[in-house]
């Protein structure tokens, strides 16, 4: 056999054993839960034939659309993560490199403490915030001040030098304006404003819904399929900009759409679901060691990469939550901290620092 059809055969193996654990671990995390449901009671719900009804609705209403939504966050910000770093040629960018997670968390407290439960609506009455809360208000402006940061940085890059460095630089500064007004928002809000803005920002997948996971899908598999169609593309990229463009390669263009659209993307998992971190690092690099660096591989490598380490998280951070399901944003980061630590002090990522 020739090295290029085991090379071949190799990554198509990866790629069918990724697809092999993804639905297994979704079946498994069905199981999963605070829930006192036995796994026979689980498995008649889930046909609709069990008893009582309370069952067939923790499975249906909860439970299915938890898992899906892990499947599709993890998907969307694994693989805005490989496209970040590719477009970037910074093996640390992440999601939140151009603040779209910031800006998320400020929107969103703007919705919860300023209109909801703080100081310009409610006059600090618990009765107030409890009739004015809105959580699909709170995804909405979540959203738009991420759209809002998005087109932001773009848009002064575009004005100065659409280079990496200068994308990365304009995030970090447009990012920490927008903690800077979370923190000015949080200093003024009553307890019940910061503590709804508090719980918030923890990643969750318990406020999923089949409504919220339609939106992300039709994010998710949009950009992925303008990303697949533009595999051989950032495969140039990677040679450097000047040879991309002598295979007619726009690097500015190129750079500029996926930016927007892998953004877009985090934008909308992040403002359903809160922040979740370091997905858009630890699977696009575990891929990279696994595939190698050719797109046509990575891009479907890491979205299911990064759907079977949010399933194996949230399965985690329910089993051990002790009646209640932990935030599996802190589960993420607890993975996701000490890898990227090594990439830092790796001799790549020294380079890229």
């Amino acid at each position: 056999m020739y090295p290029l059809q085991k090379t071949r055969r190799r990554k198509s193996a990866v790629l069918f054993a990724l697809v092999l654990a993804v639905l297994a671990l979704s079946f498994a995390c069905l199981f999963a839960g605070p829930s006192s449901m036995s796994w026979e009671a689980c498995w008649a719900a889930l046909w609709r034939t069990g008893s009582p009804a309370s069952d067939i609705r923790i499975i249906w209403n909860i439970r299915i659309p938890r898992v899906l939504a892990a499947i599709l966050a993890g998907a969307g910000l694994s693989v805005s993560g490989l496209i970040m770093q590719t477009t970037l040629h910074n093996a640390m960018a992440s999601p939140s490199t151009l603040g779209v997670s910031n800006a998320a968390v400020f929107g969103a407290n703007l919705s919860i403490i300023a209109f909801a439960g703080g100081f310009l609506q409610t006059g600090g009455l618990v009765s107030h915030y409890d009739s004015g809360a809105n959580p699909y208000a709170t995804s909405l402006m979540a959203f738009l001040f991420s759209t809002l940061s998005i087109l932001l940085i773009l848009g002064l890059c575009r004005l100065r030098a659409f280079s990496p460095n200068v994308v990365v630089l304009a995030g970090i500064a447009v990012g920490a304006i927008w903690t800077a007004g979370t923190t000015l928002l949080q200093f003024y809000a009553t307890d019940v404003g910061l503590s709804a803005a508090v719980i918030w920002n923890f990643g969750d997948l318990g406020r999923a819904t089949y409504r919220t996971n339609l939106i992300m899908l039709a994010a998710v598999a949009g950009g992925s399929v303008f990303f697949s169609l533009m595999s051989w593309r950032y495969n140039a990229l990677l040679s450097g900009e000047a040879a991309a463009q002598t295979m007619g390669v726009h690097v500015e263009r190129l750079r500029f759409v996926s930016l927007l659209l892998a953004s877009v993307i985090t934008a909308v998992c992040v403002s359903f679901l809160g922040v979740i971190g370091f997905v858009g690092i630890l699977c696009p690099h575990t891929m990279k060691r696994l595939l190698g660096q050719d797109h046509r591989w990575l891009i479907p490598a890491s979205l299911l990469s990064g759907s079977l380490l949010l399933l194996a998280a949230d399965t985690f951070a329910r089993s051990i939550g002790g009646g209640s399901a932990l935030p599996v944003g802190a589960i993420t980061t607890l993975l996701g901290a000490p890898f990227f630590v090594a990439i830092i002090f790796s001799k790549k990522g020294a380079a890229h620092a």
